[in-house]
């Protein structure tokens, strides 16, 4: 999921991430053209929002590390230690290299980042190579975005092994949500490090809720949260807005406006999973 307040220059990008989710494991049942011992991995790529007018990040290369063992039943995961080196593959993903505007897959959309044939197993760990061409546009003005001394250039996103969808017999995918936001984080004035943060998440086990905000001079933040978690939108041109990744639940959502607009608290609103909650037009009034 996502996390972002109405800020206007903090956190993007970095890290190592734990997550666990549903798995990229084989399902034997009905037809497939995959090869024998062969399952096909997709990622696609989308963004928390941020009051940045561009986010720009160098992504070189995509390689998992699949845990093949899993896949006969021989045990149930490495363990803590992951030392069993007979059932880790490497294996490299296409990929569309070069610079991605990350504040242009808000409100829903997204961009497949990596696709490739991989061994059949578990998807363990995730690694996205950065290149060095990372940047930032605040206030129309470009600046460095730079990896913290001594960071490594590179994301690893360690998972469960239960994280994918499988979609179709032996395809595999998985969201990869960038907590802009939380990622960026401001050193000084005009100076800015790129620590990412990634949420995963699936279409199948999460919901998500839409709408559209007017007047557009209202310049919106929503805060969608219950007593467990807590998502943002940032509305787009025409006040549309559309938060995915969200748990099933009753939630509230809080309009932070702007120019003299009042806020406004929808409450009890129900998010079902694998379904859009839309909440039509909502009219702010000064």
């Amino acid at each position: 999921m996502k996390t972002i307040a109405k800020l206007a220059g903090l956190l993007l990008l970095a890290g190592i991430v734990s997550i666990a989710f549903y798995a990229c494991t084989k399902d034997s049942s009905g037809e497939t053209n995959m090869p024998s011992g062969k399952q096909e991995v997709s990622f696609y790529l989308t963004d928390g929002p941020s009051l940045f007018d561009k986010v720009l990040i160098d992504i070189k290369s995509v390689k998992v590390l699949v845990d093949t063992c899993s896949k006969h039943g021989e045990h149930n995961g490495w363990g803590d230690d992951d030392k069993n080196d007979s059932c880790k593959v490497w294996d490299s993903l296409a990929v569309v290299p070069g610079v991605y505007d990350l504040l242009s897959l808000r409100n829903g959309a997204d961009t497949l980042l990596a696709k490739g044939v991989t061994p059949e197993g578990k998807i363990k760990k995730i690694i996205i190579e950065l290149g060095t061409r990372n940047s930032l546009v605040k206030d129309s003005v470009s600046y460095p975005l730079n990896l913290p001394p001594g960071d490594k250039s590179y994301i690893v996103l360690t998972l469960s092994g239960n994280e994918c969808e499988e979609f179709s017999p032996k395809r595999f995918r998985l969201w990869l949500d960038f907590d802009v936001q939380r990622s960026i984080i401001r050193v000084r004035d005009n100076m800015f490090y790129l620590k990412p943060v990634i949420h995963l998440f699936i279409l199948k086990t999460t919901g998500s809720l839409s709408g559209k905000i007017t007047p557009r001079e209202s310049l919106a933040v929503l805060t969608i949260y219950n007593n467990t978690d807590t998502a943002y939108a940032l509305p787009g041109r025409e006040g549309e807005f559309k938060v995915r990744g969200l748990q099933e639940g009753t939630y509230n959502v809080f309009i932070n406006a702007s120019n003299g607009y009042q806020d406004s608290t929808i409450v009890n609103v129900k998010v079902k999973t694998n379904q859009e909650t839309k909440l039509g037009t909502i009219k702010l009034h000064k």
